[in-house]
């Protein structure tokens, strides 16, 4: 693995209506979520075109989608995202409960973690899936 102090941020955007769920997810991963990823940059969005012209812009690694935002909830973002960028980063979608995961499958996120956020948890996911494209 390449010395992650000397490679470029990852960006990660984070979309959602309510500033408080967006900086729980900042707390939750902080700058750097696993010593073997470089620091993390984050994106933060309130509205679907920002998300859309930030994913279309490209340089986003990871992508997490609150599926409780108004009016354009993260699941069917999601879903739209997987159905027309050819190349589309890991997307993590925030579901209002543990049950409502089989949505997230739905919208064809990579992984779903339930409100309230939970760090270690959340933290588990992102590193997986950043971690693979960051050794690749």
């Amino acid at each position: 693995m390449t010395d992650s102090r000397t490679t470029a941020p990852l960006k990660v955007l984070i979309y959602s209506d309510d500033v408080n769920t967006r900086q729980q997810v900042i707390l939750a991963l902080g700058r750097r979520p696993h010593p073997d990823l470089p620091e993390v940059e984050y994106v933060e969005v309130a509205t679907e075109p920002v998300v859309i012209s930030n994913l279309d812009a490209g340089g986003i690694a990871l992508v997490i989608l609150d599926g409780e935002a108004v009016p354009a909830g993260g699941m069917g973002i999601a879903k739209q995202l997987k159905d027309e960028l050819t190349h589309c980063p890991p997307v993590v979608v925030l579901t209002g409960r543990p049950q409502d995961a089989w949505l997230a499958t739905w919208s064809r996120a990579e992984a779903a973690v339930p409100h309230p956020i939970d760090p270690i948890q959340l933290a588990e996911t992102v590193v997986g899936l950043l971690g693979p494209r960051v050794v690749a």
